[in-house]
This record gives C-alpha cells, sequence and structure tokens, in this order.
C-alpha cells in the first residue's frame, strides 16, 4: 500500500471516529459502554492494562512500555502498581502529582511521552472513547450536566459516579442555548491530541518575569468585553491554558520544580479537590493526570525549602533509576542508532555489548557479600547463571542498595563517543576497541564527573576490554571449529562419561573393540586443569557434577552444556586450547601459505555469514586475537 492509499484510509478512518448526539443519545452509549464515563487516571490505567500483562520471574511485566523502556520492569510495575492501578480505583493516590525521579537519560521523558502517544491512540479505539460537551473549549464530560441532587440517582441506576462541577461556560451555554433542557445538549466525541491541544497538555518553565500565569489558566479576552459587558461573563474569557486543554487526560509539567511558585500553588487544589482558580469564576473542575519529571539533585533542594511543603504531601516520587541489564542496556543503544543518521554503518557484534558492559559497571555498587564482585554481579543481574548464585541472591543484592542505578554514565554518552568513533575513523564499519577507546578519550571532555569517577571509570575500561578479549577468543574459536557446539557437546559428553566411571569404580567400553578401558585420567585432567582444579580438588569436583546431573534428572530435566558454568568454561578453554597454535600461526604468519590462507578465508566468510560481521570487522577481529595469543 503506497502512501496516498494510506492517506486515504486515515481519511476515512477520521471520518469514522466522528459522532454527535444529543446528551439523551449519549446516555444511551453510556448504558451500553460504561466505560466512556471512566476517569483520566482510569483511562491510563485501562491503556497500559490492554497493552498486555505477563508475568516473569514474579514480577508483572507490563508490555505497554516494551517499545521504548528496556531493563526497568520493576521500576514500571511499582509505576502502575503503586500509582495507575490505585488511582484508577478512585484512591486518595488519583488526588497526587506523579514526579519521575531519576538521572539524566534514564528514560523519564520517554515513559512520559509514551503515555502521551498512548492516549492518542488509546482514544481512537472503543475501550478508550472520550466524548465531551460539543464546542466547550475544555472538553467537558456531559456527565456534568447531571446536577447534584440527582447525581445519587445517577449512580444507582447506572452505576457510575459523577465527580465535579459544570463549567461557568457551560452553565450559561445550557440556559441560552438549550433553554435549560440538558437532554438536548449536543455531545462528541474527541480525540486526544497533543498538537491539537486536545485532552493532552504540556508546560515549560521560562523567566518568571516573562510568563503569565494565563498559560496555565487561560486569560480574558478584552476584545469582546465591550460586547458582553463584563469582565466576569464566561463567554469573555479564554479558556485555552494548559490546565483546561489538559482536561479529561494528562498534563505535563516539564522541569516542574524549576517552577515559579505562582505556578505550582494552582496544583495544590487542582490535585487535592479536582478544581482550580480562573479569572472571576468559582473554582473550575478538570479531571486529569498531573505528571512531572526531574533528577535528584532538584528534588532535594525543592523539598529542603519549607515554603513547599504544602506541595510535598500531593506528591508521589517514583525513582526511575537507570537499566542495570547488559542485554538491555544494548537494546536502548540499538534503539538510539536507528534513530540517528549513523543506522547504515555496521557495527561490530559485541561492540555495542562490551560498551554496555562498561556503562553498567559505572552503575553498579560494589556488593558486600564474599565471594562476588562487580562483574559476577553484572552478570546476575542479566540473568546470567553464575555459580553457587541464585535468585534469592539478586534479591538480597538489590537490597543492599536501594538507590542504585541513580548514578553512572548515561546513554547519551555512550552514542556520543560511538558517533565520534565513526567520525574519526572515517570508515562505514568500527569495533568493539574503537568503542572502548573513544569512551575513554571522552572521559576529559565529560562535564560532570570527579576526578575519583574518572579513576574508577578508567579501570571499568579495563574490565570492560578484557571481557572483550575472552569474547573475541571464544568468536574466532567457534569460526575456526567448523561445528563448534557439536565439538563442544562431544568433548563434555567424553567428559561426563568418564567422570561417572571414576566415580562408580566403573569400567568403559571402547565403543569400536569393545574392550574394557579404565576412565581416561589424563583428558579429565586436561579439561579440570582450564579452570584451575588442582589435583586435591579433582574428586570432589567430579562429584558435585555428578550430584549436579542427578538434581537434574530428578527433576525432570536434562544436564546440558550450559547446566554448569565452571564445567562450560573448562570445555571452552579446553578446546581453545587445542586450536591455539593453529589459530595463533594462522592469523599472525605475514606471509601465509596457500593452506593458511585457504582457511583464513574459510573463517572470514564463516564470521561474516554465522557471526554478524563485514569483511572489515572479521578481518580486525582476527588480527587482534593473533595479537593476543603471541602476547
Amino acid at each position: 500500500m503506497n502512501i496516498l492509499h494510506k492517506l486515504k484510509s486515515y481519511r476515512e478512518e477520521e471520518e469514522r471516529l466522528k459522532w454527535e448526539g444529543t446528551f439523551h443519545d449519549y446516555l444511551e452509549i453510556v448504558k451500553q459502554q460504561p466505560e466512556v464515563a471512566q476517569t483520566a487516571h482510569s483511562r491510563v490505567y485501562n491503556m497500559i492494562k490492554n497493552a498486555g500483562i505477563t508475568e516473569e520471574n514474579g514480577e508483572k511485566v507490563y508490555h505497554f512500555f516494551d517499545e521504548e523502556i528496556f531493563g526497568l520492569e520493576e521500576a514500571m510495575e511499582k509505576l502502575v502498581e503503586e500509582y495507575f492501578h490505585p488511582a484508577a480505583k478512585r484512591l486518595d493516590v488519583k488526588k497526587r502529582i506523579l514526579l519521575l525521579m531519576g538521572p539524566v537519560s534514564g528514560g523519564k521523558s520517554t515513559i512520559v511521552t509514551l503515555l502521551k502517544r498512548g492516549l492518542e491512540t488509546f482514544t481512537r479505539t472503543d475501550e478508550g472513547a472520550v466524548y465531551a460537551i460539543k464546542g466547550c473549549p475544555m472538553h467537558e464530560d456531559p456527565l456534568h450536566l447531571i446536577p447534584n441532587h440527582l447525581r445519587e440517582d445517577f449512580f444507582k441506576e447506572y452505576g457510575i459516579r459523577i465527580e465535579g462541577s459544570l463549567s461557568p461556560l457551560n452553565t450559561m451555554r445550557l440556559e441560552q442555548e438549550y433553554g435549560g433542557r440538558i437532554e438536548d445538549v449536543m455531545v462528541e466525541r474527541i480525540v486526544f491530541s497533543e498538537d491539537k491541544r486536545v485532552g493532552i497538555g504540556t508546560f515549560s518553565p521560562s523567566d518568571p518575569k516573562s510568563q503569565d500565569i494565563a498559560d496555565l489558566t487561560g486569560s480574558i479576552d478584552f476584545s469582546t468585553i465591550a460586547e458582553y459587558g463584563s469582565e466576569s461573563d464566561p463567554r469573555a474569557y479564554r479558556f485555552d491554558g494548559e490546565l483546561n486543554k489538559a482536561n479529561r487526560g494528562m498534563m505535563e509539567f516539564q522541569e516542574m520544580l524549576k517552577c515559579d511558585e505562582k505556578f505550582l500553588w494552582h496544583l495544590l487544589s487542582l490535585t487535592q479537590e479536582g478544581n482550580f482558580k480562573a479569572g472571576r469564576f468559582a473554582l473550575i473542575s478538570a479531571d486529569e493526570l498531573i505528571v512531572a519529571h526531574t533528577n535528584e539533585a532538584e528534588y532535594r533542594t525543592f523539598i529542603s525549602n519549607k515554603k513547599n511543603e504544602a506541595l510535598h504531601s500531593r506528591i508521589i516520587v517514583m525513582p526511575i533509576p537507570y537499566n542495570l541489564k547488559v542485554s538491555q542496556e544494548e537494546r536502548i543503544y540499538e534503539k538510539m542508532i536507528k534513530q540517528s543518521d549513523i543506522k547504515d554503518i555496521h557495527i561490530a557484534p559485541h561492540a555495542l555489548k562490551v560498551a554496555a558492559k562498561f556503562s553498567i559497571l559505572t552503575r553498579l555498587k560494589k556488593p558486600k557479600k564474599q565471594g562476588i564482585d562487580l562483574v559476577k554481579k553484572m552478570r546476575i543481574y542479566d540473568g546470567e547463571n553464575v555459580e553457587g548464585f541464585n535468585q534469592v541472591n539478586v534479591e538480597e543484592l538489590k537490597n543492599e542498595f536501594p538507590d542504585e542505578g541513580l548514578t553512572g554514565i548515561d546513554p547519551r554518552y555512550v552514542i556520543n563517543r560511538i558517533s565520534s568513533a565513526i567520525i574519526r575513523k572515517e570508515v562505514k564499519s568500527i569495533n568493539a576497541l574503537d568503542v572502548l577507546r573513544s569512551l575513554k578519550d571522552g572521559l576529559d571532555q565529560h562535564p560532570s564527573i570527579t576526578q575519583e569517577d574518572k579513576e574508577n571509570y578508567l579501570n571499568y575500561i579495563s574490565v570492560a576490554r578484557k571481557e572483550y578479549d575472552e569474547i573475541a577468543k571464544r568468536e574466532v574459536q567457534k569460526a575456526f571449529v567448523y561445528s563448534y557446539e557439536e565439538s563442544a557437546k562431544t568433548l563434555m559428553e567424553n567428559y561426563l562419561d568418564n567422570v561417572e566411571a571414576y566415580c562408580n569404580n566403573n569400567k568403559l567400553k571402547d565403543p569400536l573393540t569393545g574392550e574394557e578401558m579404565n576412565p581416561n585420567e589424563k583428558l579429565m585432567r586436561s579439561i579440570e586443569e582450564q579452570i584451575g582444579i588442582s589435583e586435591n580438588a579433582k574428586k570432589a569436583f567430579r562429584e558435585e557434577i555428578l550430584i549436579r546431573i542427578s538434581v537434574y534428572a530428578r527433576k525432570g530435566k536434562q544436564f546440558d552444556y550450559n547446566s554448569h558454568e565452571r564445567l562450560r568454561e573448562a570445555i571452552q578453554k579446553k578446546l581453545f586450547a587445542d586450536l591455539k597454535d593453529v589459530v595463533k600461526i594462522t592469523t599472525s604468519s605475514k606471509t601465509p601459505d596457500e593452506s593458511q590462507l585457504k582457511k583464513i578465508n574459510d573463517v572470514i566468510a564463516r564470521l561474516i555469514d554465522e557471526h554478524g560481521y563485514n569483511s572489515i570487522s572479521a578481518n580486525e577481529l582476527l588480527q587482534y586475537v593473533g595479537s593476543l595469543l603471541n602476547r
């Protein structure tokens, strides 16, 4: 379908969404679809819920955030369960400002943008349909037309509670245009749009001396005073402030804590009572979710000011930390790269992973638990199996430092340095070493890190480099072995057969001759020595392997290559040790012979076809691994 057909479909959809009728007609819709009368908070919660919820490792995952927010499942669960859900149930939480607090580039603005775009889409669906009094600049809820003394009867008949009073303008219109006949008042369907200022408002502070409160609450239209005779005539007032336009939906306060006090006082009654003061009118009702975002330093300054105490109790603070999972950090970089002009540059496999490892290390706090360092902690957080640690340990580690993830390197810095590496190298391909080098060079220009931070970050770059060295060796190793996984599996099964025979004092049968043989001690030791298992410790290690196999069997699970981290590491190192001389000679030869050249070409072809490299990055990888092996 080309763009012209899509434009036609869009136009037809716009026409389909249009509806208008009398209040009498609207009540029929309410009877059939009570959800059209839901509150702003309820609408946001249902929007999130409708996108899908699953449970993973005992945590709820809200898929509404999937495409934009990575690695913050716990923070999103807390946001929904502790704010949106109770607010949707009309609990007192709905009378609070939602304040997202976290470090720069941590996803706060992205969450708000997701909510705004989500509402725009949701109000175009049947489940999220919104209706308003036609011609009302505040898109007022038609149910406000029902007088207070009849609302209890309405609740008994429809099961819907009505909150808020009819605005001054619609009170006048009801009398003058409809002669007081509520059932004849015209109602229309509206679709939220930030651009058209329907149901979504945004306020950003500027110079307090020049910014007018009218930006929030609307203003008198002086050109009409002569016509209507009074400033208190609602027809002489422009109900076009951000609080007016955000009614029924969502109001974003950008950098709320930087706002002048006079702007914040309006939020006191709006949050607590659901109304605000504008012009020479009675309080105007508004139903809207108020969300703001800030960093920790600004929040601490704000709460330390005694003058702001009235607002403190009307704010719910939701910490939005940095992501602490390497795999999710990679996704953040991939998303940012796709949105940039560097998306066509070839970024070698593992380059983003190594950058992510560096970033996560800067955000983690050194664990107190014995036998675990930052690298192990990083792996545990990312869901890797680390010998001797389980899910309980993950929770213990997280509980050690509730503020973990609020400091460290931000994703924008990494993307800036990747961009710098591309410009500096002036090629269409960059690798992990290029990225690490650029990350290191950029620390001198980073505006907010101390000398102590810089020293720690340089150390983390070294750790990330060592991590990459192991990755690079494994990549080349796999490429040299035509069927690496099969070779590793065969070697492991051979080892396990010998271990079982050794522990049970049994003999092995030669598969070809049928002759009985003693367990192959040389083979077992050649593998165990790769991970530093001493002669004295070999028996305990082998028995531990057998116990692990029996535990898996009892649970009906298959013990495989990934079931024991240290054994997997030993198998990998053994395979690489056997290949080391071949790889070393092949990769470092300045004048390779015909067989070496064929081997190099085969390996490069495999790196390109099966591992995601291009010819430049594959050659660079081989040269680097060759230099590592010659050290």
